[in-house]
């Protein structure tokens, strides 16, 4: 009887701990679910970086004109009555130095 009670407890035992590292819901399947997790959160990192300088455009339009102001002079080519502009042929400057700039300035004068 004892060794039929510790027979039948060991085929449990075996059955569990298989069931625990390979079958549905196991170990095996959480890693891969951890690790798909993890590819997801790098694919995730540059689009929360584009959403909060997306963010902080939106915030920056809707509280100042220098936003604005920039937007024009940079897209539309817009200048000011009281300015001068002077074009020099064969020197182009990058749209993205010009943002560059702008959110230096931004980050200098306290603004998020």
């Amino acid at each position: 009887m004892l060794k039929w009670l510790a027979g039948v407890l060991l085929v449990l035992i075996v059955l569990l701990q298989y069931r625990l590292w390979l079958g549905e819901g196991g170990l095996r399947e959480l890693a891969e679910t951890r690790a798909r997790a993890d590819a997801m959160e790098t694919a995730n990192e540059p689009l929360r970086a584009r959403n909060q300088r997306l963010a902080a455009e939106v915030r920056d339009l809707k509280t100042g004109l220098d936003a604005v102001e920039e937007r024009g002079r940079s897209e539309l080519g817009m200048v000011r009555r009281d300015e001068q502009f002077f074009w020099v042929p064969g020197v182009v400057i990058e749209s993205a130095l010009i943002e560059q700039h702008a959110l230096s300035q931004d980050i200098g004068e306290g603004r998020p």
